[in-house]
């Protein structure tokens, strides 16, 4: 079967479009077949803008995302393997998914049971 994966990040993509929100990709520049500018990574961790104003050509296939986009001021085509995507979000409100491991299914919710409710009462 194909992987989960590819269907989420394109579904988050389009959702963060729809709403006027910015998608960012977080990608593992240690995965295997990435090609990307490595000086803008921290911690091996780089996070990419794919709005439609930041990229040109973006193709999001099953096993790989490519699209070309400028870094610095130079143009630079990125190709991004999948399996390399660790998280997609909104860059204005953080929302989207996490990935785990190597499945493609998103990570677990926290356990909600063991931490307080951070709700409070409001006069």
């Amino acid at each position: 079967m194909v992987s989960t994966k590819p269907y989420l990040i394109r579904a988050v993509r389009d959702w963060a479009l729809d709403n006027n929100l910015t998608p960012h990709l977080v990608v593992d520049m240690q995965c295997e077949g990435v090609v990307a500018p490595k000086g803008y990574a921290q911690d091996d961790r780089l996070t990419l803008n794919i709005s439609e104003q930041a990229v040109n050509d973006l193709q999001m296939g099953n096993e790989w995302l490519m699209f070309s986009s400028r870094f610095g001021g130079q143009g630079f085509a990125v190709q991004i393997p999948v399996e390399a995507v660790v998280a997609i979000f909104a860059r204005e409100n953080g929302e989207g998914v996490a990935f785990s491991g190597e499945g493609s299914a998103p990570d677990d919710p926290p356990d909600t049971k063991a931490r307080p409710p951070h709700l409070r009462v409001v006069k």
